[in-house]
């Protein structure tokens, strides 16, 4: 419509064409309302019964929430109304009536469940706190990009569908690829690690992952959206400062350009960016600390995994986003370089908000011969991945990077109760549609 006035742009004394979803009808007898919402907000239009055609007067109140109309009309200063102006309108043309029986309320005064939202995402999405999640989600994915680039990083796409998986595992889904076996790529890590061999040496990508988890909680999911990172002549301590780097302006773009978004999820005193530097805790001092809480049944001992509960007990002690670093060696990626005068302990980190693990990163082993042993050690063919060894023999520099869970930075930086909420169509062992 070239002729289209968004709500928010009609100023009184204009006669205007405004297009958008019928919100709701107020009928109070002589006089009614029918209010519009576009997706920059919503405007009222006044009809007054007596005054109107009745035509215009029955088709305006007739017609079913959610219905797509166009209305045109003069605007004028209306104190009472939501927005300070209303129109009169002249013509009001129903584009697209909707279905009287909706299956949630898109207005919220009526609640719904997280799968019946999700079936009819939709109309989900017409709600101003669902649609403020995505728009912040945007926001975060445009911050980062320009922080990348400020970092000189080259954004890349690799491939999702590969030949060998990047960790092995039963977490692969397998598809059939030209009468051939391939799987759905669990990460970029290994295309990434051939960039920084390339001319390119300092890399980015945001793009999807799949991993086939048998978990089925509110932090899972089978398929996510990873920011990776991946630097030659880094170490895992500069790979740590940029990640750092990339949460915190992730923050700051949403506290400058999201104030609007954070006010209807009724976040906007609250929220503010990380200051200062994230702690930097050895795996030691993280089991140490988790023990000291008295929050497991058992003790953790060097060489366990950090369970789930432990991770929160820790996150509470810690108070704040911060790194556990030199994990031992025998539970990180054959990829992950071991420190040079330690090969029980390795460069390897993660990066916590203090309800779960965001990141997980470290120094890559640059040298052929050394990963190949890795791939050996952790019952892995090399020959399967010589693609990607080979290139290792003609000059891989000394590098580090990390991938951080992009649906995760969102759900901790909004307090969402499940990941979910952070995706638009969400994958998960249930759900394949829509």
């Amino acid at each position: 419509m070239d002729d289209r006035t968004y709500t928010a742009e009609a100023e009184p004394g204009e006669t205007v064409t405004v297009a958008g979803w019928v919100h709701e009808i107020r009928d109070l007898g002589g006089i009614a309302f029918l209010i519009l919402r576009d997706t920059t907000g919503k405007i009222q239009v006044k009809f007054e019964k007596d005054e109107m055609d009745d035509d215009l007067v029955d088709t305006g109140l007739g017609v079913h929430r959610e219905s797509v109309v166009a209305v045109t009309g003069d605007v004028e200063e209306e104190p009472r109304a939501p927005t300070g102006v209303e129109i009169t309108p002249d013509s009001l043309d129903v584009v697209a009536e909707a279905d009287p029986e909706l299956p949630l309320d898109p207005s919220g005064k009526v609640d719904a469940d997280l799968s019946t939202r999700l079936d009819n995402r939709t109309l989900d999405l017409r709600k101003d706190e669902v649609q403020a999640i995505f728009a912040i989600r945007a926001e975060v994915l445009r911050s980062v990009r320009e922080a990348f680039r400020n970092l000189d990083a080259t954004e890349i796409n690799t491939p999702k569908i590969v030949a060998t998986g990047t960790e092995g595992g039963t977490e692969l889904f397998p598809i059939t690829y030209f009468g051939q076996e391939a799987f759905m790529n669990q990460s970029p890590q290994l295309f990434k690690q051939l960039m920084v061999g390339s001319g390119l040496e300092r890399v980015f990508e945001i793009g999807p992952i799949f991993r086939a988890e048998e978990h089925n909680t509110p932090r899972h999911l089978n398929e996510a959206t990873s920011i990776d990172f991946e630097s030659a002549f880094y170490d895992h301590t500069e790979a740590m400062d940029a990640c750092e780097t990339i949460v915190k302006a992730a923050y700051e773009g949403v506290a400058e350009n999201c104030q609007d978004e954070l006010e209807a999820l009724d976040l906007d005193e609250e929220f503010e960016a990380p200051a200062g530097d994230f702690p930097r805790l050895t795996y030691e001092e993280a089991i140490e600390r988790i023990n000291a809480t008295g929050e497991l049944d058992e003790q953790l001992v060097w060489g366990d995994d950090l369970p789930t509960e432990g991770e929160h007990a820790l996150g509470q002690d810690v108070g704040e986003h911060y790194f556990i670093t030199d994990w031992p060696s025998e539970i990180k990626p054959f990829y992950i370089k071991d420190h040079d005068d330690d090969e029980q302990l390795s460069t390897g980190f993660d990066m916590m908000h203090p309800t779960m693990e965001l990141v997980s990163g470290g120094q890559r082993e640059h040298r052929y011969d050394h990963l190949v042993e890795g791939f050996e050690q952790q019952g892995l063919d090399p020959e399967q991945f010589d693609y990607y060894t080979k290139m290792f023999k003609y000059g891989m520099p000394p590098h580090a990077g990390w991938g951080l869970g992009g649906e995760r930075l969102v759900m901790t930086m909004l307090g969402l109760g499940n990941i979910r909420e952070a995706v638009l169509f969400p994958r998960d062992r249930q759900r394949l549609s829509p």
